[in-house]
């Protein structure tokens, strides 16, 4: 009978599809989030957490958004703080990244079924080379996190009374950044520090290295490595395509945002403050979450561009969210070429697969759904300005945590909403639509084709 159940058990594990069981692990991230997070040791004396302001924050760090229902400088105490930055880890460098160096440590092996996991949490196409990605993955972020550290340890020495405050914030601030989390634990963000342009760069830096793409990453530190010995490195398709795009969206949105309020909030100030909030409010729709200001005080048509932005979000393999950088330069070439009269998108000397043409416009076309259906709803349970709905509904879909303050006065169903928009944005559209697709079926039947009016 035991043995019975338990190949029942094992069989049913083995029908789990990848992608479901990343979401199961991402799930169980959330529990045990949320029961360190309730810890009274992490708060602070009088502090009464509900348990939906709770989940909503543990939702929050596993996605690596930032939005919170809470002010967490009055909130959590250092305890709190630290384990806040542990979740934040775990969901910013990703479970199967942080399970394999746990399986490494302790002399476990990685057989096919761990591999093909690591290969579904980094979206690879290949099981070869998955280990020592890994290794390099969790490396460079963990390097770039203590050279952030390092880099605001000397930055903030003018801010904080003691040594041990500069650390403090130095860590949290790095970790945050890095991993495009947006918490911060002084109470408004980076608005302090809006005159410091070190201090932003280094953010817009830490947020770039964790936006960009882990593979972009690893190519990079090759690159670095092998120049040496090579005459001519070659980058991978995905890397020039994610490289050009990020770059061009984070140039696009600060120029759109200089022009949308340069006779609005950008009124009467310098060229260097016009500059620097112009560029670090860009970066951070990335994924960043993190903001110089108050985006509250944005002009409505500003507020609907950034929803737009963070829309997009962050590149494929990374800490971010959205329809991700790819999915719109794919379906934006697939335009493009189509009016050029051409039936195949051919760039940098590749051809792209018709298959990755279908899945970004269904990327984008189920995302629009349920960004808009989660506007029309929230705005019944929770009657405010639409387009500060609209702002917040893609800031927690892009897991970018940007927000005009409205996150705290929601209704739990609009706080519900949001924490399925961000679950859905951290793991991707596609896997979303993968729990209930399961396994591909290999189709026998074919029909003839017929075509269809479409557009016309």
């Amino acid at each position: 009978m035991f043995k019975n159940n338990s190949a029942t058990t094992q069989q049913k594990k083995n029908f789990l599809t990848s992608v479901q069981l990343i979401v199961i692990f991402y799930l169980l991230s959330v529990i045990v989030a949320t029961i360190l997070l309730s810890l009274p040791v992490g708060h602070k004396e009088g502090v009464d957490l509900s348990f939906i302001d709770t989940l909503f924050t543990a939702v929050s760090a596993v996605s690596v958004t930032g939005l919170t229902a809470v002010n967490i400088s009055e909130t959590f105490n250092h305890t709190g703080v630290v384990l806040l930055a542990i979740v934040v880890q775990i969901g910013g460098i990703g479970v199967m990244t942080l399970g394999t160096a746990i399986w490494l440590l302790i002399g476990k092996r990685i057989g096919m079924r761990e591999r093909q996991l690591i290969m579904t949490d980094q979206n690879q196409s290949t099981l070869a080379g998955l280990v020592q990605l890994m290794k390099q993955i969790l490396a460079l972020i963990i390097g770039i996190e203590i050279l952030g550290t390092v880099l605001f340890f000397i930055l903030f020495q003018p801010y904080y009374d003691t040594e041990l405050d500069v650390l403090y914030h130095a860590f949290f601030a790095s970790v945050t950044a890095t991993t495009n989390a947006g918490f911060d634990i002084t109470g408004s963000s980076l608005i302090p520090f809006r005159h410091d342009y070190l201090v932003q760069i280094v953010t817009m830096f830490l947020i770039t290295s964790g936006a960009i793409g882990f593979p972009v990453l690893v190519e990079i530190n090759n690159f670095i490595k092998e120049r040496k010995y090579l005459e001519r490195y070659t980058f991978t398709l995905f890397t020039k395509v994610t490289t050009i795009t990020f770059a061009l969206l984070v140039v696009t949105g600060a120029l759109g945002i200089y022009l949308l309020e340069m006779n609005a909030f950008f009124e009467g100030k310098s060229w260097h403050e016009t500059f620097f909030y112009s560029m670090f409010q860009s970066v951070t729709t990335r994924s960043g979450g993190l903001s110089t200001m108050d985006v509250s005080e944005f002009t409505v048509p500003t507020l609907l561009f950034l929803g737009v932005m963070m829309f997009i979000g962050a590149s494929p393999s990374s800490v971010g969210g959205g329809i991700r950088t790819t999915t719109f330069a794919v379906a934006a070439l697939a335009i493009f070429f189509y009016a050029k009269g051409r039936n195949t998108i051919k760039i940098f000397n590749r051809e792209i697969y018709p298959e990755d043409i279908q899945k970004s416009f269904i990327v984008i076309i189920v995302a629009m759904v349920l960004c808009t259906t989660s506007t029309i709803i929230i705005s019944i349970t929770d009657p405010m300005p639409i387009e500060k709905i609209f702002f917040e509904v893609c800031s927690a879909f892009g897991t970018t945590g940007l927000s005009t303050g409205i996150t705290g006065t929601l209704s739990s169903t609009g706080k519900v909403i949001l924490m399925i928009l961000m679950f859905i944005g951290r793991i991707g559209v596609l896997s979303f639509l993968f729990i209930i697709r399961g396994k591909v079926a290999t189709e026998h039947i074919h029909y003839p084709k017929e075509k269809l009016i479409i557009g016309q």
